[in-house]
């Protein structure tokens, strides 16, 4: 049995649009982006506030995970993402990255996302409360 590979998060300011685009079509999230609007995705890196990425620890460093969100470091942030390209699901990657999320914000300041259906089981263990008082207005485009 192989050992798992070695994992570097780290705070990413300048992410690579198209580095970003594969981890969220790997990981499923695609569906749910605008992954053929580059600009688009851009402007979604570019006005982030936190982000975070998963590498392996291997030749090239490739991108495995990621994490942006959108906070004012003091009292609340929104996890916008929590991709995990799927070849790599399984090993504590979204673990990681949301640890890392609330180690940088530290604990005066709120998390909050909005989960996709088939990860709120994750959430759950990851010791999330749900919200039943959320409310939003939806994209219209």
């Amino acid at each position: 049995m192989s050992e798992p590979p070695r994992i570097l998060y780290a705070r990413e300011s300048a992410l690579d649009v198209a580095e970003f685009r594969r981890v969220l079509e790997e990981s499923g999230l695609g569906a749910t982006r605008p992954v053929n609007d580059e600009p688009r995705l851009q402007a979604m890196l570019a006005a982030a506030d936190l982000v975070l990425t998963a590498r392996l620890d291997r030749p090239g460093t490739p991108l495995v995970g990621v994490a942006r969100a959108v906070t004012d470091f003091a009292w609340c942030c929104y996890l916008s993402e929590l991709a995990v390209s799927a070849s790599v699901q399984g090993l504590g990657i979204g673990k990681g990255l949301l640890e890392e999320a609330r180690r940088q914000l530290g604990p005066k300041v709120s998390l909050v996302l909005a989960s996709m259906p088939d990860a709120v089981g994750f959430y759950h263990r990851m010791g999330m409360a749900p919200l039943a008082n959320a409310f939003w207005y939806k994209r219209s485009i």
